[in-house]
């Protein structure tokens, strides 16, 4: 009962703080359909543009603009996407530009240039094309977190690639996210579904002449596919494929007992692993109640025992965000920061290990709001989302519904504190 009279008291401070925002943004959201492409759009001065192979578990939209759903598809996907993003000059490292409206502006906004279906048989021919860089290709594969949607995924790791710098192939494996803050236990078993689908994928990859190295970057949720699938493939074939040489943990929501079996379980040839954790991420903090006071890998404090000396042991590297300055809330997307990536770029280029050392980031780095949402399981952590479905659509649309799957105290609680948070927004409409 405390920590429900808890999460309500800070629903009425932030239906307090949104009701501000909506006289700002008038319950604005997103346009939908934003990767219909966009024609003549690298004819505007200073746009680059970002090359991505897009392998997914989603099912297809049947929306030429929205491309895959949330939902789960019978197969693994395969897309050619490019992105084109925004002159520097306009644009801070780490943001993403949304279009305000269809079609966007490739001028200020990030765009689709092309999105043409692919045949897995066809993935050695798009690694082969002539890039940058040596003729072996660097391959970086990105998976995404909990809450994003297929157009926040494509945008995102195109942020990434651009800002890093580094001279990579780029490849997004995206898996059946709702895109809905209230829709965490869905998610968390879509990773599940999509294991054998990441791991076939990292096994092509591996054994394709083109590639001479592979790099993975997981944030959030993902974190739990990547180490799923690499712990499938280790069992499967007695060993991680050679070429998968770094594997990167960003703000990983696994529970730290499952993440030193599964470490156990890559054995003794695994690839380099590097773990980002900030203490100050507070998707994780709520993440970590849901799950009964389960410690997450990615808030963990990595200087103090029994961390430290397991840490060590487990011979992982340790980049340690938690003094960064983050303009996200929740402090969840650090790693995807202007000056973080562009630190991984120059990193993974070199070979070097990709850990803080005596690097010194400090309140120096600035990073980006992500978007990233709560983790919302449970009928008493749904009053923590009960003021954010007034603001956000997607959200709007699934409450309802998530809502009637709870118990009648627990739904009675939400309601008490809906309407809490629903008060001053009402006061804030009749007013203009």
């Amino acid at each position: 009962m405390a920590l429900v009279f808890e999460l309500k008291s800070r629903c009425v401070g932030a239906g307090l703080a949104i009701a501000m925002l909506v006289s700002l943004t008038a319950c604005a959201g997103r346009p939908t359909g934003v990767l219909l492409p966009i024609a003549n759009a690298e004819s505007i001065p200073g746009t680059s543009r970002v090359d991505m192979l897009v392998a997914t578990t989603r099912k297809s939209s049947g929306n030429p603009g929205i491309l895959f759903s949330g939902e789960r598809g019978d197969a693994v996907t395969y897309t050619d996407l490019s992105v084109s993003i925004p002159p520097d000059a306009i644009r801070q490292p780490g943001s993403v530009q949304w279009p305000k409206s269809v079609p966007g502006n490739p001028a200020t906004d990030f765009v689709a240039l092309r999105a043409d279906p692919m045949e897995r048989s066809n993935v050695a021919a798009w690694t082969k094309r002539p890039r940058r860089g040596a003729a072996k290709r660097h391959v970086l594969v990105f998976v995404h977190g909990f809450n994003n949607k297929f157009e926040d995924a494509v945008f995102r790791f195109a942020q990434i690639v651009h800002d890093s710098g580094a001279e990579v192939a780029p490849v997004l494996f995206t898996w059946p996210s709702r895109g809905s803050v209230l829709a965490y236990g869905y998610d968390r078993e879509s990773t599940n579904f999509s294991r054998n689908g990441l791991e076939t994928l990292l096994r092509d990859l591996s054994k394709d002449p083109n590639v001479g190295e592979v790099t993975v970057l997981a944030h959030s949720m993902g974190n739990w596919l990547a180490l799923e699938s690499l712990r499938q493939m280790a069992i499967r074939d007695r060993r991680i494929a050679p070429k998968i040489k770094n594997v990167i943990l960003a703000a990983p929501d696994v529970d730290m007992d499952l993440a030193r079996a599964a470490f156990h379980d890559m054995g003794k040839d695994r690839p380099r692993l590097t773990l980002m954790v900030s203490g100050d991420d507070q998707a994780l903090a709520v993440s970590r109640l849901v799950w009964g006071d389960s410690v997450r890998l990615g808030a963990i404090d990595p200087r103090i025992e029994p961390y430290r000396s397991e840490l060590e042991r487990e011979n992982v590297a340790v980049l340690n965000l938690s003094s960064v300055k983050s303009e996200d809330a929740l402090n969840h997307a650090k790693f995807a920061s202007g000056d973080v990536v562009a630190l991984l770029g120059r990193r993974l280029a070199d070979g070097q290990p990709i850990s803080d050392g005596q690097i010194g980031f400090g309140d120096r780095l600035v990073s980006t709001a992500a978007g990233a949402a709560s983790t919302v399981a449970t009928g008493a952590a749904l009053a923590v989302a009960a003021p954010v479905a007034l603001i956000d659509p997607q959200t709007r649309e699934t409450y309802g519904e998530h809502l009637s799957n709870v118990g009648s105290g627990i739904r009675d609680t939400v309601g008490s504190t809906a309407d809490l948070a629903s008060a001053p927004m009402r006061a804030v409409a009749g007013s203009r």
